[in-house]
């Protein structure tokens, strides 16, 4: 049974979780059919007390959740459209419930959009991805035990500007047209360029720290922490791989 009284993981609806061991900086994805709860109670008021520091950090970590569906080689338009109105969902509402903690209609929606982001609704009939932020951000808080959310959304915009290329980049020209509105006339590059942009701004804008070294993240552990990823996350078979020097270059870009 799940009571939910800080949304952002979708653990009320999903199979999943996370296991830590401390003495080697290990932080692993698991997944099991036996994770989902028999029941879960969510009831928005209960998050009403939440602190505006998790509550940005729970809107970043659904973001994304959602991001890492969304950026995949094969999708379908009805996904698509879910995905993009969940992320404008929890952009409009994050900024609702950090001015007002107790709008009770924006939590609600935010509790509803947390709880699909991660219960694989989304992809259904997408290609896998591979949730490469989630991979680099393990190691993260793994080794220096910061917030999840937090750390997601000082590398998401890094990790979208390294993997811009030919091969992305149409992916990102709909994300930024269909999410952030941006005309869909300009070079596709601009767009792309923009819409990464609007991601690091929301993110700044609802009081993230943006730097790795704004919590307390440094250059000493980089090479540490990019080798530990590209050993144990398999993320040379991302949408956009990755390589050691890749997660090295995305850690060292975010400082």
């Amino acid at each position: 049974m799940d009571i939910i009284t800080l949304v952002a993981t979708g653990s009320e609806y999903d199979p999943g979780g996370v296991i830590s061991r401390t003495e080697t900086n290990d932080k692993i994805g698991y997944v099991d059919p036996h994770n989902y709860p028999r029941v879960s109670f969510l009831d928005p008021t209960y998050t009403f007390t939440v602190s505006k520091k998790q509550t940005a950090a729970g809107c970043a970590d659904a973001m994304n959740h959602i991001m890492e569906q969304y950026f995949c080689e094969d999708s379908t338009i009805l996904n698509d459209g879910f995905m993009e109105a969940g992320l404008k969902s929890l952009m409009i509402n994050a900024r609702k419930c950090l001015e007002n903690p107790e709008d009770y209609t924006a939590r609600a929606e935010m509790m509803l959009t947390c709880t699909y982001g991660c219960n694989g609704i989304y992809a259904l009939g997408n290609s896998q991805s591979g949730w490469p932020c989630h991979g680099m951000e393990h190691a993260l808080s793994a080794y220096y035990d910061i917030t999840h959310g937090e750390g997601l959304a000082i590398i998401t915009p890094r990790w979208m500007k390294h993997i811009l290329s030919e091969k992305t980049v149409d992916r990102f020209v709909k994300y930024g047209v269909n999410v952030f509105g941006i005309d869909s006339t300009h070079d596709k590059f601009e767009i792309a360029e923009r819409a990464i942009n609007e991601t690091y701004k929301f993110f700044e804008s609802i009081g993230i720290p943006m730097h790795l070294k704004d919590v307390g993240i440094d250059e000493s552990r980089i090479g540490e922490m990019a080798h530990h990823v590209a050993v144990n996350e398999g993320l040379e078979n991302a949408w956009a791989s990755l390589r050691e020097k890749d997660i090295d270059d995305i850690f060292r870009a975010s400082l």
